[in-house]
C-alpha cells in the first residue's frame, strides 16, 4: 500500500502476529479456521442441495491456488472478542468469501471472478451511528492502492456489498489483487484495526461456458459459476436473485446452504443491505 496507508500495514503486521482465531467448521472444509495465514492447497467445497428444484447437488469447486506466494488472508475480524478497542458484538466482522485451511491451521482466502468490476460482501456488526472509520481498500500485485472507499453503514447490523465502480480501473485478466475491509475503533488510529483480507483474481471462462451463461436464467448461472469455481460471481448472482425475490424460501435455503458450506451459518440469517447506485 502506498505511504498514505502505512498505518494500516503496521496494524496488519501487529494483528497477524497475535491472531489465532480457531473456528470448528463442518466436515466440508476439514476444520478450517478463520484467522490470517498462508498455504499452498485448496480442498473442494460442497454446496448442499437446493430443496425442490432441478438444480440439486450443485457443487462449488474451489480452484487451486495459483503459483507463487500463497495468498493468506483473514475471513473474520476479532471485534466480538473485544480486541483492538472495538465494541463487543454478537458476530465478528466477516467477509463472505471461500477459504481453506491446512492441517497446521494456515488459512488462504482466495477467489475468482470474471468481472472487471466485481462486488464483495461483508457482514458488519456496527450501524450508521458507529463513530469511527470504516474503509475498503483494493491493491494491485505491487501493493499499489487502486481503489479506496469510506463505508457508510446501514441502520442495522447486516451484510453489505461493496462494488468496484466503473469509474475505477477494472481488474486485469490473470492478475491478483488484494482487498482489505478495515474498522478503526478509535479516532487516533493508534491501535490495530479489526479487519478482513483476501485476494481476488479475474479469469476467463472457456467459450462454451460463456455461451451457456448468456443463454440461461440467473439460477442456472449461479450453479454454473459455482461448478466452475467462480466464487464472487456465484455469490453475486445469488444475491441478485434474493434481491429480486426476497421472500423466496428456496433462495433463502440456497443462501443458507452456500454460507453454511464455508462455515458462515451464523451469518446466513442476517439481513442483506444492497449497495445503492
Amino acid at each position: 500500500m502506498k505511504s498514505n496507508s502505512q498505518p494500516i500495514k503496521l496494524f496488519l503486521v501487529v494483528a497477524f502476529s497475535c491472531t489465532n482465531l480457531l473456528v470448528s467448521l463442518t466436515p466440508v472444509l476439514a476444520k478450517p479456521n478463520v484467522g490470517s495465514s498462508t498455504s499452498d492447497a485448496y480442498g473442494g467445497l460442497r454446496l448442499r442441495s437446493e430443496a425442490k428444484t432441478s438444480h440439486t447437488k450443485s457443487t462449488f469447486n474451489q480452484p487451486a491456488i495459483p503459483s507463487g506466494p500463497p495468498p493468506g488472508g483473514r475471513v473474520r475480524g476479532g471485534a466480538k472478542r473485544n480486541i483492538n478497542g472495538c465494541q463487543t458484538t454478537k458476530h465478528d466482522l466477516t467477509a463472505l468469501v471461500s477459504f481453506t485451511q491446512e492441517p497446521n491451521s494456515v488459512i488462504n482466502v482466495w477467489g475468482k471472478t470474471t468481472l472487471e468490476h466485481p462486488s464483495w460482501f461483508f457482514y458488519v456488526p456496527y450501524t450508521k451511528d458507529f463513530p469511527y472509520a470504516v474503509e475498503f481498500v483494493l491493491q494491485d500485485q505491487d501493493s499499489n492502492e487502486i481503489y479506496k472507499k469510506p463505508i457508510v453503514l446501514p441502520e442495522k447490523a447486516g451484510v453489505i456489498s461493496v462494488s468496484l465502480p466503473t469509474t475505477s480501473p477494472g481488474l486485469a485478466l490473470n492478475k491478483q489483487y488484494r482487498w482489505f475491509f478495515t474498522i478503526s475503533c478509535n479516532e487516533e488510529k493508534n491501535s490495530p484495526p479489526t479487519y478482513v483480507e483476501g485476494v481476488i483474481q479475474r479469469v476467463e471462462l472457456n467459450p462454451a461456458v460463456v455461451k451457456e451463461l448468456e443463454t440461461t436464467e440467473l439460477l442456472k448461472r449461479y450453479v454454473i459459476y459455482a461448478q466452475n469455481g467462480i466464487w464472487y460471481d456465484a455469490l453475486n448472482t445469488l444475491t441478485q436473485l434474493r434481491q429480486k425475490n426476497p421472500k423466496d424460501a428456496k433462495l433463502q435455503t440456497e443462501w443458507q446452504n452456500l454460507l453454511g458450506s464455508i462455515n458462515l451459518d451464523d451469518i446466513a440469517a442476517e439481513p442483506i443491505f444492497w449497495e445503492q447506485p
